[in-house]
């Protein structure tokens, strides 16, 4: 009986996962408010009924994927950030985890970046947006603290800073304004954290802590000003 119950319940979140899947395709290929919910049912190769079944809508659905998004997201930077290593190194990390995602499922990264700013069903979960932030302040913070990142600097908009560069690139990709090759993404995650963490290294700290100075984003004469 048990066993047949955890079949059942397995059975359930998989066919919820293509579900999801495929919204994902649907949505990236037609937008979310031109796409119907029939669109998706038939690219999840489902009945147009089964699908309510398991989301009631389709802004239930764009949620899902939104959430279930950030959580595996925001999963994977609490690992970074206690793994304990230099803060630049968590910083390169976290930049690693953001820009693969669009090597992974660059669809599902369409969808984000056109949905995230136009559709109420995501802007009412921007919580979770928040919670990335903060993780990255944190991050930020507590390389200050251990004299690997400059000290005065703020910690919370260094951190919007860093992870609007990391956004920026992917939109870029997804308006095909930059090349995203294999070789392209690894540049611009080196590119983010060369050009961001070499304006907040203190002075003398290198990726560990004690490697040579790394030359600053601005020179002195002009951040006193």
């Amino acid at each position: 009986m048990l066993a047949r119950i955890l079949t059942e319940r397995s059975n359930a979140e998989a066919r919820r996962a293509s579900i999801r899947e495929a919204a994902v395709r649907v949505f990236a290929r037609k937008g979310f408010h031109a796409a119907r919910v029939g669109d998706i049912a038939a690219e999840a190769g489902v009945a147009h009924g089964l699908l309510y079944h398991y989301f009631d809508s389709k802004d239930a659905l764009l949620e899902g994927v939104f959430r279930d998004t950030w959580t595996a997201m925001l999963a994977r930077m609490r690992e970074v950030e206690e793994s304990g290593e230099p803060a630049r190194e968590q910083l390169r990390k976290i930049a690693a985890v953001v820009l693969r995602t669009w090597r992974r499922d660059p669809d599902l990264v369409r969808v984000l970046v056109r949905e995230v700013t136009r559709t109420p069903a995501i802007q009412r979960q921007a919580e979770e947006v928040g919670h990335a932030f903060e993780a990255i302040e944190r991050i930020i913070r507590s390389g200050q603290e251990r004299g690997q990142l400059r000290s005065d600097l703020d910690a919370r908009l260094a951190a919007f800073v860093f992870y609007g560069a990391l956004e920026e690139i992917l939109t870029g990709w997804v308006l095909g304004q930059l090349p995203d090759g294999e070789e392209d993404i690894a540049e611009a995650e080196h590119a983010v954290v060369e050009l961001m963490t070499g304006g907040l290294l203190a002075a003398g700290a290198g990726a560990g802590g004690g490697e040579p100075e790394a030359p600053e984003l601005v020179p002195q004469h002009v951040e006193d000003r």
